[in-house]
């Protein structure tokens, strides 16, 4: 449908002739669009539209004088303008990606997301601006190396039409604060950055990274006004990944064969779900085996055993969130443990949920033994209590 839209567009007249005929033309635009692509891409011109039809002007009709064109196509123009048209709506030819906060976990993500080649562009923000550049420099410099990035150093602004506006930016706690102390002092530098997100970036899916990020991806989406779907969480995509991980090594098996979820808050409260545990669809759970209760504190603690070693954790969760981000680009439809705001729950937490072009778009019923139901109840009790005294 959508070829024959285009074909309508430019020709100003139905696809008539054969089946085979019909082919033919599908091939010749395909192909003219094909090189199109890779010329706005190679160029990166400010202004598309003048750059399209300047190239369409130079270049040679592939279909003049074609017989399987009934009546002759209007001039190649109009497919320029055509192309604009989809590009002012939205479904640019170029994808990309606004990255707020350049710190350890900031600079993570970009260079999975780099490595990955998920984005055509990447703008960096951050308020230490001669950092940030020092850092696009050192990025731009391996670009050879990889897939192919535009990568800059620039203002929300400059990030304007991105496709996923990913925050890590925030305050670090200071010695001897309280925990609603620091989050108040967040709270005040996202009722500054998200309005002017929103004004800059209206259709972005916003992804955060931020902690705490089930209070912040709640806080955002109060601000934001976008519908829920489109405010995510990193939530505890990560956390679910280290339970893999515990789990695989006491079955010597591969991550990817343990099919395992962490749930609720992404922090102390947070529940493993483990009556959903299965490797092959086969339940191992053993709640008499100790085991399993070490796993759940192994993976808890996981972030405090690695900042008491080195300071901070980066690297992998950078690599979740260039996942979720693949997710997301690609519409592959996975199911991931992102946090979204919950009408059951009345916050914003993580729970098995299909992310894809349209964002956190569906969740899922998990049916959890009444055991986990109440833990996962109390970590939402957690998470309410923190937002009523934060003012929200």
């Amino acid at each position: 449908s959508f070829f024959r839209h285009w074909f309508l567009f430019f020709s100003g007249s139905e696809m008539a002739g054969s089946s085979e005929e019909a082919y033919l033309k599908e091939a010749m635009v395909s192909e003219l669009f094909e090189e199109m692509r890779g010329a706005l891409l190679k160029e990166r011109p400010q202004n598309p539209s003048t750059f399209l039809h300047s190239w369409l002007e130079k270049k040679e009709s592939p279909f003049e004088g074609s017989a399987i064109f009934e009546p002759a196509p209007a001039p190649m123009r109009r497919l320029g303008s055509f192309l604009t048209a989809i590009h002012s709506h939205n479904q640019s030819l170029v994808r990309r990606c606004l990255l707020i906060g350049c710190g350890a976990v900031g600079m993570a993500c970009a260079y999975s997301i780099i490595i990955e080649g998920i984005f055509d562009e990447l703008i960096m923000n951050d308020m230490n601006k001669e950092k940030t550049e020092g850092e696009v420099m050192d990025l731009q410099h391996g670009i050879p190396f990889t897939k192919g990035i535009k990568v800059k150093a620039g203002s929300i602004a400059e990030g304007a039409g991105s496709d996923v506006v990913i925050i890590t930016a925030g305050v670090a706690q200071k010695p001897g604060e309280t925990r609603i102390a620091l989050i108040q002092r967040n709270v005040a530098i996202f009722q500054k950055m998200i309005p002017e997100v929103v004004r800059h970036c209206p259709d972005a899916l916003l992804l955060i990274v931020s902690n705490p990020v089930d209070i912040l991806t709640y806080i955002t989406w109060k601000i934001s006004g976008f519908p829920p779907e489109r405010v995510i969480g990193s939530g505890t995509v990560l956390d679910s990944a280290r339970f893999q991980h515990y789990l695989a090594a006491k079955f010597h098996l591969a991550p990817h064969s343990i099919n395992a979820h962490i749930v609720g808050e992404h922090g102390d409260t947070e529940v493993a779900a483990w009556s959903k545990v299965n490797v092959a669809g086969q339940s191992v759970y053993d709640p008499h085996d100790p085991d399993f209760e070490q796993i759940y504190t192994s993976t808890k603690r996981a972030a405090y055993e690695i900042i008491q070693r080195k300071g901070s954790t980066s690297y992998a969760i950078g690599l979740a969130v260039a996942y979720i981000c693949k997710a997301i680009l690609s519409n592959s439809s996975r199911i991931l443990t992102v946090s979204r705001y919950h009408p059951k729950y009345d916050c914003a937490l993580s729970m098995p949920t299909i992310v894809n072009a349209s964002g956190a778009q569906e969740l899922f019923e998990v049916q959890l033994t009444p055991e986990e139901d109440e833990k996962l109840e109390a970590s939402a009790r957690t998470l309410r209590t923190v937002l009523s005294e934060a003012g929200f």
